[in-house]
């Protein structure tokens, strides 16, 4: 189990000022370098000594990653960019209200204005065994400690549990896939986008990793079209506190809705596997039908089909019901 410490191990810290500059970096240390980003959840694993990255390339300095730039079309965030300046922007909340309404909703007003989207979407789970060192399978052993008898795990998977029960903990991914958004992503080859969706994945696929980032890859901006721009929308939060915690369950939603009928429909959980879930089965369930009672509660037992609670955390099966009927009857509302 790894020690708390007041300091942190040695590494060598480089800042560069041009993303070249950091790509080269990446190239060069792969798997022993450490992205920094706002530093919120870097911090916690380096004080920790949890992670012992030899070295660590601070992306604070690279003014092309920060900043949104907006068009008629689309709307592109670099990673860098404040959580807090996306809360803030007015194009966000005027085209896409529930991206600056999940930012709004991480953790403190401070750690906002020092955390950054990309740091956000790209944060590993806040699995207490995992992060406090203990070999489980994300970490390279053999076993889910928070999948054992006794375990605590309330605030662990109830889908899509492999191995792994780890959750995803970021409150924006849910809107960004929601919305159709895509990741700008540089590497050894240059750029690619990938769909918010794609850009998360499971321990079925890879159990060590929460994203398809590799070691000499970069998240440096989302792209979200116009698509879904002044539609119906919807986003929930469900956390202990109001303020700083992790969400237990979120949701975001939005519809196509025209003569009393839905006829598309994105709906996305977070906080129940460790990525967030587009809901398929759900928005099948709505499609081509009325807002109304009956099509809400097939869509909520649609939500949480196939659903595997653990010891202590079945009460998330029933949060995820009624924040799925409620993100679908207060969007068209």
């Amino acid at each position: 189990m790894a020690q708390i410490n007041d300091m942190m191990g040695s590494f060598e810290l480089f800042q560069p000022t041009e993303l070249d500059g950091a790509m080269d970096l990446l190239r060069r240390h792969g798997e022993e370098a450490w992205v920094l980003s706002g530093g919120m959840d870097t911090f916690d694993w380096l004080k920790d000594r949890a992670k012992r990255p030899t070295v660590v390339v601070d992306l604070g300095g690279i003014e092309e990653l920060k900043g949104i730039q907006a068009d008629n079309r689309t709307l592109r965030i670099g990673a860098m960019t404040t959580l807090t300046e996306v809360a803030n922007h007015s194009e966000i909340r005027s085209r896409f209200p529930i991206v600056a309404q999940s930012a709004e909703k991480v953790a403190t007003p401070q750690i906002r204005n020092q955390g950054t989207l990309g740091g956000n979407l790209c944060q590993d789970t806040r699995c207490w065994y995992y992060r406090a060192g203990w070999p489980c399978y994300r970490a390279g052993g053999n076993t889910c400690y928070a999948n054992a008898p006794g375990a605590l795990n309330r605030e662990h998977s109830i889908l899509e549990a492999n191995r792994c029960v780890a959750v995803t903990p970021s409150d924006v991914a849910p809107t960004l896939i929601a919305l159709d958004a895509e990741m700008e992503i540089r590497g050894r080859r240059g750029t690619r986008r990938v769909r918010a969706e794609d850009f998360f994945i499971g321990p079925a696929i890879d159990i060590t990793r929460m994203t398809v980032l590799q070691p000499s890859e970069l998240l440096t901006a989302i792209h979200i079209p116009d698509t879904w721009a002044g539609r119906p929308m919807y986003f929930e939060k469900v956390a202990d506190r109001k303020a700083w915690d992790f969400a237990l369950v979120n949701v975001a939603s939005a519809l196509e809705v025209s003569n009393g009928t839905i006829h598309d429909a994105r709906i996305v959980v977070g906080g129940v596997a460790a990525r967030p879930l587009r809901m398929r089965e759900t928005e099948r369930a709505i499609s081509g039908h009325a807002p109304n009672d009956q099509t809400l509660e097939v869509a909520a037992q649609a939500a949480v089909q196939g659903a595997r609670p653990l010891q202590f955390n079945e009460y998330k099966v029933a949060l995820t019901k009624n924040l799925v009927k409620r993100a679908i009857r207060e969007a068209r509302s």
